[in-house]
């Protein structure tokens, strides 16, 4: 990737369908040789955005630049953008070789140069030895992998990508994840990735769009959106979150704070400044809890105590559900250690909540998008 080479430019979008903006001054910039995912939930707008750039969709104002060109006016086919859609969209009457080869038939490309350019994209996706099948003899990754050879074989600017994995299976759109990313990095393409599947965006993007209402929330690395969300509206959508309500009692250090959670006082660090008396919201991830097994409150640490609800082996972790003498309910995420003692406590066991200084995120209380 290229840093601040900004490939693609979308300025003040306007899009409405009827009386309702879907998107209302949305603005973007992804650059050049990037892997960048659009995140949100359904009806967020994310997939709007990705037709407004194939050109399947007009904007009501605003523009869209590639390359430094106004592509707004450019028909979709004339575009130098491809789409791979969810359903693959493949021809059954014509074999993997013709599905691959179809849009340079059309744009009257020799045959000598489709029959080289098909191989060059079946060798991208390991698919060389595929060509004279059938899509109905193809698996769902195999079809998958003919798609994105039909549309790379094109040499687009910007690949883009919608929902392309929903349909495969758990382990199989995992494996089809890191052979997308493989495969972006091997032609240097753009690609623009929409998706509502959290884990898919945080393992395969180089940024990540985090959009709702036709907003985008927050633009960052898959670290800083897991790690430092902007609003409560990004940290609960991404991943499992333990929210504390607390309110500021005073600045201790440049940015850092001591606040009161439930009538204990914690350690806060801040990106912003705050005010006494002002409410914040504490996130901790839960992996990122201290659970101890107690027979009595320890003195020397600042904490919570609690009691365990539930606990579940996942293999690599162990999870809990906790419940706070308070009522709050928390989740943690430890790693199995078979000869770490904390691990024998039961359900109903009194256990100990706590973290280490720094490992919270501050957000300002209300900031919910």
């Amino acid at each position: 990737m290229t840093d601040n080479n900004v490939l693609l430019s979308l300025r003040n979008i306007i899009k409405r369908f009827g009386p309702q903006d879907v998107l209302s001054e949305f603005s973007l910039d992804i650059y050049d040789g990037e892997f960048f995912t659009i995140l949100g939930p359904s009806g967020c707008g994310k997939t709007t955005v990705l037709r407004l750039i194939a050109g399947f969709e007009d904007a009501d104002d605003g523009k869209i630049m590639l390359d430094g060109q106004d592509i707004a006016g450019i028909s979709a086919e004339r575009r130098p953008v491809n789409t791979v859609f969810q359903s693959y969209a493949l021809f059954p009457h014509m074999n993997v070789a013709d599905n691959v080869g179809y849009g340079l038939r059309m744009a009257g490309v020799a045959k000598a140069d489709i029959k080289q350019r098909v191989s060059e994209a079946l060798a991208v996706v390991e698919l060389k030895g595929f060509e004279l099948r059938k899509p109905h003899q193809l698996s769902g990754g195999q079809k998958q992998r003919v798609a994105i050879a039909r549309a790379i074989v094109m040499k687009p600017k910007v690949l883009l990508l919608d929902e392309s994995l929903s349909a495969l299976d758990h382990k199989l759109r995992q494996q089809m994840q890191m052979e997308l990313k493989q495969i972006q990095r091997q032609l240097g393409i753009t690609f623009v990735y929409v998706t509502h599947d959290q884990e898919e965006a945080l393992s395969m993007s180089d940024r990540v769009l985090v959009m709702n209402h036709g907003q985008a929330q927050q633009i960052g690395s898959p670290r800083e959106i897991y790690e430092a969300p902007r609003n409560m509206f990004v940290a609960s959508f991404i991943g499992e979150i333990n929210v504390f309500d607390a309110t500021v009692v005073s600045e201790t250090a440049e940015l850092t704070y001591q606040v009161d959670i439930n009538g204990v006082a914690k350690t806060a660090h801040a990106e912003f400044r705050l005010e006494p008396g002002e409410a914040v919201h504490v996130l901790l991830r839960p992996e990122d809890l201290r659970i101890e097994y107690i027979e009595d409150q320890p003195s020397d640490e600042q904490g919570f105590l609690g009691k365990v609800l539930e606990r579940s082996y996942t293999g690599k972790t162990l999870d809990s559900l906790i419940e706070l003498d308070c009522g709050k309910q928390l989740r943690s995420s430890e790693f199995f250690n078979e000869d770490d003692p904390s691990f024998d406590y039961r359900i109903n066991q009194r256990v100990w909540v706590s973290w280490i200084d720094g490992w919270e995120h501050v957000v300002k209380a209300g900031e919910l998008s």
